[in-house]
């Protein structure tokens, strides 16, 4: 049987590709996440059946008002999320799910949060996959 060699390029190439990976999968809330997912028809369900549940949405202000908004949405841009955490504060108590339009932004915020004690419930795909499942939006 012929010996495989590979050389100190290809082992740091392989190395790299485990780190992009784990960094993907870091970044996209899949692994080491302290706060649990859940699919927008399960957010959508829980809004119309719990009254301990909150929405915020963490996207901007443009795409908030352009691009339409879940019902009773909060909005906390991700970026000022650290200075107006006391706005939320209230809400401790309750359950919060976290969105924005793809899914990216929503885990860093449910990561802040969570890492806070908040209740974190970041919903997939974002307002991005709310619309594509048909669900209602405001403008």
């Amino acid at each position: 049987m012929k010996k495989i060699k590979f050389s100190k390029f290809d082992i740091a190439l392989g190395i790299g590709l485990i780190l992009f990976v784990l960094y993907f999968l870091y970044i996209k809330g899949y692994i080491f996440a302290n706060f649990e997912r859940i699919s927008p028809e399960e957010a959508y369900k829980w809004l119309n059946k719990d009254k301990n549940v909150v929405v915020l949405d963490v996207r901007t202000y443009e795409e908030y008002k352009n691009d339409g908004h879940i019902k009773g949405a909060i909005l906390i841009p991700l970026n000022q999320l650290k200075d107006k955490i006391d706005e939320l504060k209230q809400y401790k108590d309750k359950k919060i799910i976290v969105y924005c339009r793809s899914g990216n932004r929503s885990v860093m915020a449910s990561r802040i949060l969570s890492n806070l004690g908040f209740k974190v419930f970041n919903m997939d795909g974002g307002i991005i996959a709310w619309k594509e499942k048909g669900l209602p939006i405001e403008k």
